[in-house]
């Protein structure tokens, strides 16, 4: 089983944008739109330029680039005068107060991207995405964007072979895709996503974290799986970006330093890919120091079995 390794800021909500003949019509508007060599291009064309000139122009301004971020991550109105590259670039709606543009949101986008490595979704996009593509695109979508989405996706695909592909790639995506892909079978699929469940109790690892988030009582982890499915669950919410408070406490459940130092013994003979991501959260921001020792021992002896394992 694999993970994805796009952890570096907190998964960012969907943004909705207009296709591209709008975008390019927005840059060929812009007050800067004339140091492009070419607005006459295809909108492709015309785009892409325009994506290197923002580039440009905000890397001679540092301030400005994180003001641009600040407002896209804040999604907020800001009050005073908008700075005049922005402006320039057709990135802001220079109304008081000034909000992110089209452009804005769509140039934004772009550099996070660029430079933390997470691709933020935009709503309809999905709708030819294969069934894990479908669940790592999902894993930040509020409640109802994520209903809106999955029935884009489900337009034109008959409704027992999604049920089938969504079950299939369960044990494959990351941990909050995998989540995310339960909630869906178990709620928006009727009684035959709750059979494709049912029928994926008895594999191993992924039926006990199966049981575990579907309130399945009679299927018991095994002693082997039990590390597996602690870790699965605070991964999930690790890459999420929840606060570590709730990374700790998921696996904590309410026991003494003690009793967590026993569990968090255990975790490094899992083999779950997010082991030692886990257990870094607890060295580095447990209270107790007898907790963070049993993580550090627990990472050393990973570490050595990886080394076993090859």
């Amino acid at each position: 089983m694999s993970s994805y390794d796009d952890d570096t800021l907190p998964l960012q909500p969907p943004i909705r944008l207009p296709g591209e003949a709008t975008l390019a019509a927005a840059v060929r508007a812009a007050p800067l739109a004339g140091e492009l060599k070419n607005p006459e291009g295809d909108d492709a064309e015309v785009l892409a330029a325009w994506a290197e000139l923002c580039r440009a122009r905000l890397a001679e301004d540092e301030g400005l680039l994180l003001e641009l971020i600040r407002m896209f991550l804040s999604r907020e109105p800001l009050t005073g005068e908008s700075p005049e590259t922005l402006t320039g670039l057709g990135l802001v709606r220079q109304a008081e107060p000034y909000t992110l543009s089209w452009l804005g949101l769509w140039a934004a986008r772009q550099i996070i991207a660029e430079t933390t490595g997470q691709d933020i979704p935009v709503m309809g996009s999905l709708a030819d995405a294969d069934a894990a593509a479908l669940l790592h695109g999902l894993r930040a979508y509020p409640e109802t964007e994520r209903g809106e989405e999955l029935a884009g996706w489900l337009k034109d695909r008959d409704g027992s072979g999604a049920v089938a592909d969504l079950a299939s790639v369960l044990g494959a995506v990351s941990p909050l895709g995998r989540a995310v892909g339960v909630e869906l079978l178990s709620t928006s699929f009727g009684d035959e996503g709750r059979l494709a469940l049912t029928r994926l109790l008895e594999e191993p690892k992924l039926g006990a974290v199966i049981a575990a988030r579907t309130g399945r009582d009679e299927r018991q982890p095994a002693p082997e799986e039990i590390a597996w499915v602690l870790v699965d669950m605070a991964a999930a919410l690790l890459e999420f970006g929840g606060e570590t408070g709730e990374v700790i406490e998921s696996i904590a459940m309410g026991m003494d330093a003690e009793e967590q130092a026993g569990t968090i013994a255990i975790l490094a003979f899992g083999d779950h890919p997010w082991t030692g991501q886990v257990l870094r959260v607890f060295i580095e921001h447990h209270p107790d120091e007898r907790v963070a020792a049993a993580a550090r021992k627990a990472l050393r002896r990973l570490r050595g079995l990886a080394d076993v394992r090859g």
